[in-house]
């Protein structure tokens, strides 16, 4: 969720996560078994876009296990600050304690597959989740506070990026608390330390919360290199999707941009200056044509791209 093919792209970020989801029946209970896919990918009672279950689904989702915390190094690269649709997000990079509550949705088949932030593939049928700031890798213990049931998740991936949602869960964890149908839930987020202990829980109770060995660190280069400039864009008006210090995070929103806008044929230009990469839509012949590109993105993920003229 990570570096994604988070298009919930990093925006890979990618990424991620879907970055919107639709609302519209209250959840149902899960059965023993997964929801049928939906015969339209659109409509009452759809999912958002084509996303939704898989074609094959587990048998039996309920038994998909939990993430089992355990101690993990860092990623070297998800947890730098990044920029997405002009808003700056700076990912913690220590576990501590953390609680958060407000409205989680999910992302399924459209991103199977996809590279996540982390640099790995996503799965709709594990046990994780796309954030935009806990650590990667990191876990959380969460909670749909409208039945009471939990799930812990990994996290693995960024996103989702509007204003309203605060946690993109994979397919199965939805599942299991009991969402899918509806899109998006009130939920409560923990952050969870190795070996389960909720880190905002014993922060609450002022108790220190158990030691464990740190796994070794990647050794950090002497030295490192600013990006490189690449060769002058042409001159014309873009549209700035967004910046990252890494180019694994964002190539994978790049990928996810293009899952989430299938009508979007332009190129993304990935721009390396200063210490940033920047993802650039574009050119446009006129300003006038740039924004109604932006109008169109952001009427399909409630976020609107900088204009940017050279």
């Amino acid at each position: 969720m990570k570096a994604l093919a988070a298009l919930g792209l990093v925006l890979l970020l990618a990424g991620c996560g879907a970055l919107a989801r639709r609302e519209e029946a209250p959840a149902p209970a899960p059965s023993a078994q997964p929801p049928p896919p939906p015969a339209q990918p659109s409509g009452k009672g759809g999912y958002y876009k084509d996303d939704g279950p898989g074609a094959n689904p587990p048998a039996d989702l309920a038994a998909i296990p939990d993430a089992v915390p355990r101690a993990e190094a860092l990623n070297r690269y998800a947890n730098r600050p990044y920029e997405v649709f002009g808003k700056t997000y700076a990912p913690l990079t220590q576990l501590q304690p953390f609680r958060e509550t407000g409205v989680g949705s999910w992302y399924g088949r459209r991103f199977q597959g996809g590279r996540t932030s982390s640099g790995e593939p996503y799965d709709m049928y594990a046990m994780t989740a796309a954030h935009p700031t806990l650590p990667i890798p990191s876990y959380a213990r969460v909670t749909n506070l409208a039945n009471g049931r939990s799930v812990v998740v990994r996290i693995n991936d960024r996103g989702p990026f509007l204003s309203d949602r605060i946690i993109d869960l994979s397919y199965a964890a939805a599942w299991k608390l009991g969402y899918v149908e509806a899109g998006s839930a009130r939920l409560e987020v923990d952050s969870i330390l190795p070996g389960g202990t909720l880190v905002a829980a014993a922060e609450d109770k002022k108790q220190e919360p158990p030691k464990i060995q740190a796994p070794p660190k990647t050794p950090e280069p002497k030295t490192q290199e600013p990006p490189k400039e690449q060769a002058a864009e042409p001159q014309g008006v873009y549209l700035q999707l967004g910046a990252f210090s890494g180019r694994e995070a964002a190539e994978s929103f790049r990928a996810r941009l293009y899952r989430e806008l299938g009508w979007l044929s332009d190129t993304i230009h990935v721009v390396a200056g200063g210490a940033l990469y920047r993802l650039h839509l574009g050119p446009y012949p006129s300003q006038g044509e740039a924004r109604s590109i932006a109008d169109r993105i952001a009427a399909e993920l409630n976020l609107r791209p900088l204009v940017v003229v050279k």
